[in-house]
């Protein structure tokens, strides 16, 4: 199985607001960047565009490492998921969970891969996360560039 090491930011100039996604994808050598954005949406949401966008770009199964600064995507997938999906996707609260659809989307985009997922502090000059910065604000501007 692939080894992939896969960085993921969302932007948002407002928040809603115009927002970009950015993806770096990294396979031994090889690098692919991908960037897309939504005219009016929010910065949680183009976090985990991010990451599905990531997955998605997979062509084959493969062993992924999953880097975000988004402590909502990462706690989302690894520690909440389980229980919303066991409470038909409502919180502890019983209120809908909030970008359910990206959650699904999510969820399926994992289903096909062995996915590891980590932390990075954002901004604090880690390059690939920068790079995955710099994409996502460039799909705040080239909405479908990237793609």
């Amino acid at each position: 199985m692939k080894k992939v090491e896969i960085y993921t930011d969302g932007a948002c100039k407002g928040n809603p607001g115009p927002g970009g996604w950015g993806v770096v994808l990294i396979y031994g050598k090889q690098r692919k960047e991908l960037w897309g954005g939504e005219a009016n949406t929010t910065n949680n949401r183009m976090e985990l565009t991010a990451a599905i966008q990531g997955l998605n770009a997979l062509k084959q199964p493969c062993q992924v490492e999953l880097y975000t600064d988004s402590q909502y995507v990462r706690k989302g997938i690894t520690e909440w998921m389980t229980n919303w999906k066991k409470k038909q996707w409502r919180t502890a609260s019983g209120s809908p969970v909030k970008n359910s659809e990206l959650w699904k989307l999510l969820d399926e985009a994992c289903q096909r891969h062995q996915v590891s997922w980590h932390w990075v502090k954002g901004h604090s000059g880690h390059p690939l996360n920068e790079l995955a910065d710099e994409l996502a604000n460039r799909g705040v501007l080239e909405p479908s560039s990237g793609v």
